[in-house]
């Protein structure tokens, strides 16, 4: 290399690399994580599958409603009911499923409505939403109807 010029691919010091958490905050606008979805405990033994739902039509209309969720918070998604978490801990009383061994016995199981029964089960664990179940006929926590 000739003199003056300077090495392009001379070392960077550490710092240069460094990223401040304060920039990312500021660029979303809110301190709160986004929901993110994990497959991670899926139960392909109980509930329905993926080419069910998309065989009933319902599959797409899941992943729209699932894409709309990501750009919300877990406390926006819970206090505008798109996702609702039942008030007891642990698996429901009266239930169509059992629970899956693989899932931690003391989480708070939610719901998402798709439309009308059908719905989406899983749980939080601070931002992540596990998916477990597709529950197309609303057997995941029976109760008695109302007005009927």
């Amino acid at each position: 290399m000739g003199k003056g010029k300077q090495n392009k691919f001379k070392e960077r010091n550490a710092a240069s690399y460094k990223r401040e958490v304060k920039s990312i905050d500021t660029r979303q606008g809110r301190k709160e994580p986004l929901i993110v979805l994990s497959f991670r405990d899926f139960d392909r033994n109980q509930g329905q599958s993926f080419e069910e739902w998309e065989h009933e039509e319902l599959l797409a209309l899941a992943i729209s409603k699932l894409r709309e969720i990501c750009q919300l918070t877990v406390g926006q998604a819970t206090a505008q009911q798109v996702i609702k978490p039942y008030t007891k801990v642990g698996f429901p009383p009266e239930s169509g499923f059992v629970h899956p061994k693989h899932v931690l016995p003391d989480v708070i199981w939610c719901s998402m409505h798709i439309q009308g029964k059908e719905c989406i089960i899983g749980h939080f664990e601070d931002n992540i939403f596990h998916i477990v179940f597709l529950d197309k006929d609303h057997e995941f926590w029976i109760t008695e109807k109302k007005n009927t």
